[in-house]
C-alpha cells in the first residue's frame, strides 16, 4: 500500500514540531554542569541524536529526518540569538559553541546514514546468482535471478 502525499507531508510537520521540542529542550539544558562534567550537553546530544533515528528507523524515510532536523536546527538557531529583554539562552561560549554545531553534525548525521534495509544479493566474485529453469524443450536453462516481469503472476516465462 503506497503511502499518500498528504500523510507523507503530515508526517514531515508532525516530525519538524518533535525536532522543534527536543532541539529547544536541548538548549535550554545544554549548559547544566556538575562539576566539570558538560551533564546537560550530553544529555541533550543523547536525546536529540535517539529522536533522529528513532524518526528514521520507524518511518524508514529521509525526508522526515530531514524535516525534524530542520525543526530542531531551526528551532536552536531562533533562540539562540539575544531575546526582547537582552536574555540570552545560548551564551557565547565553548559549551554554547559545540551544542550548536553538534546539533547540526547529529542531523547531518542521521540523514546522510546510508540505508541498510535492502542489501542487493550478490553471490561469490560479485555476480548475481544464477537459478536453473526448465527450457521449452525439457532442458534445464541457466538463467540470473530476476523478479517477476510485469503483468507476469508466476514470475515464469511461458
Amino acid at each position: 500500500m503506497r503511502i499518500g502525499w498528504i500523510s507523507r507531508v503530515l508526517s514531515w510537520i508532525a516530525a519538524a514540531l518533535v525536532g522543534g521540542v527536543f532541539g529547544v529542550a536541548g538548549t535550554i539544558g545544554h549548559s547544566l554542569m556538575w562539576g566539570p562534567i558538560p551533564v546537560g550537553l550530553v544529555v541533550g546530544a543523547i536525546a536529540c541524536g535517539a529522536i533522529l533515528v528513532a524518526i528514521r528507523a520507524l518511518t524508514h524515510d529521509r525526508g522526515a529526518t530531514l524535516a525534524a532536523g530542520l525543526g530542531m536546527v531551526g528551532l536552536v538557531v531562533l533562540i539562540s540569538g539575544v531575546g526582547p529583554g537582552g536574555s540570552v539562552v545560548v551564551e557565547d561560549t565553548l559549551s554554547g559553541r559545540i551544542w550548536i554545531y553538534l546539533v547540526a553534525g547529529l542531523v547531518l548525521l542521521a540523514v546522510a546514514w546510508p540505508s541498510f534495509s535492502r542489501p542487493p544479493v550478490r553471490g561469490d566474485a560479485g555476480v548475481q546468482t544464477t537459478a536453473t529453469r526448465t527450457g521449452p524443450h525439457g532442458d534445464d536453462v541457466a538463467s540470473p535471478t530476476r523478479g517477476p516481469a510485469l503483468g507476469d503472476q508466476t514470475g515464469r516465462e511461458s
